[in-house]
């Protein structure tokens, strides 16, 4: 993960999603997805472009099941852009780079 990407599971899910002050990309994903492997530069590097004003993170599905079945996850990659503890935006599959920077910046 890129050093702007922050690591999203079970236990603090709440807090650094639900509870932020800024909208958040969530990125659920596994070790074994190959489409999940493919978008990974691409989510490290919107962490970097967003860096201030959108935190964004990964939640591997694996690790921590209990916030993939919350919000109905049941492909991968699925992106979730979340402001004020609700979800705003919602993508299933790897999706182009320009898609997911027209949701932020909408979600800003």
């Amino acid at each position: 993960m890129g050093a702007n990407t922050v690591e999203f599971t079970d236990s603090n899910f709440d807090t650094e999603v639900l509870q932020s002050s800024q909208p958040v990309l969530v990125d659920f994903w596994a070790p074994w997805c190959g489409p999940c492997r493919q978008i990974a530069p691409m989510i490290d590097a919107l962490a970097s472009e967003y860096a201030g004003t959108i935190k964004v993170g990964k939640v591997n599905v694996d690790d921590s099941p209990q916030a993939a079945g919350q919000y109905g996850v049941q492909s991968i990659p699925t992106l979730m852009i979340f402001k004020g503890g609700e979800v705003v935006d919602r993508f299933v599959g790897a999706k182009p780079k320009s898609v997911l920077q027209a949701a932020l910046d909408a979600a800003k």
